[in-house]
């Protein structure tokens, strides 16, 4: 039985779409370099201790004393161990990846609650992202867009999109009938029912899917760091390639402790958001 050229068919698809549409990807390319590098001007710009400083009162707004201990001893344990510049490349690869995932994501997923044949279509495409080991995301992507951070930031939206799809679209379908009903019956329009009803109550749906996003970006740090994505991600690389454990350990005890206050915010937030507003006030 002949093998099926399906190798060859990805090759020459890759082939056309670099020579009829490299105009686009030097847009995408720009467009995504740009936004790294401002995010990263700013966070490189605030002096450390401020910004340290700014995380804990974030920190104690949204969890109280506990949290904001462990952010001030976290960054500064960060700080100390000299990865800040590096931690700050990798916040703004990572913000970055997540803010481009939440602009696409939540739309999707809005458009797959309301109609179905779109969802039927893009059901199994999320599987098939979702399933795809995140390393096969690196050559197409460096086709198209070279080394450095854009190919690593457009990997992580291919990887991290699906989760804010997913529960934006469950979110507003779990919203009862009888409310969109009861809407409906008092003439509000299907974009005031969206707004004022159904993207309110799915809220917390759509955090939790936010929340994983930004999780699975930061799990392509250092996958990101093999095409030249600068950050920690690139001192664990360098650790592992030199077989040189301490520093291994301590570059991902910042991935992690990035990770945690990262986790924790979004969680903290969501239950901010889920909070009656009688509470809020007290």
């Amino acid at each position: 039985m002949p093998k099926l050229p399906l190798d060859e068919w990805i090759e020459t698809l890759v082939a056309f779409l670099d020579d009829h549409v490299s105009g686009l990807f030097a847009i995408i390319s720009g467009l995504i370099k740009g936004i790294v590098t401002g995010i990263s001007y700013l966070l490189h710009l605030t002096p450390a201790l401020v910004l340290i400083a700014l995380v804990v009162v974030l920190a104690y707004y949204l969890g109280k004393w506990a949290f904001a201990v462990f952010a001030l001893l976290g960054l500064l344990l960060i700080y100390n161990l000299g990865y800040w510049d590096h931690t700050m490349d990798t916040l703004a690869l990572v913000l970055t990846s997540a803010l481009l995932s939440i602009i696409s994501g939540i739309p999707l997923g809005i458009w797959c609650a309301q109609n179905k044949r779109v969802r039927r279509i893009l059901t199994p495409v999320l599987d098939f992202m979702q399933t795809m080991p995140a390393f096969v995301y690196l050559i197409p992507a460096v086709t198209f867009f070279g080394l450095g951070v854009v190919p690593g930031v457009i990997a992580s939206v291919i990887f991290a999109v699906p989760p804010t799809i997913r529960l934006t679209e469950l979110g507003i379908r779990q919203v009862a009938p009888e409310l969109v009903e009861a809407a409906n019956a008092f003439g509000s329009s299907p974009s005031q029912v969206l707004v004022k009803l159904q993207l309110p109550m799915a809220l917390p749906s759509i955090m939790a899917g936010v929340n994983q996003t930004i999780m699975l970006a930061l799990s392509m740090v250092v996958i990101s760091s093999m095409i030249g994505a600068q950050g920690i991600g690139a001192d664990v690389y360098r650790a592992v390639t030199q077989v040189k454990t301490g520093q291994g350990f301590e570059a991902g005890l910042a991935i992690v402790v990035l990770a945690i206050l990262l986790d924790r915010m979004t969680q903290y937030l969501m239950k901010r958001k889920k909070r009656p507003s009688h509470e809020k006030s007290a």
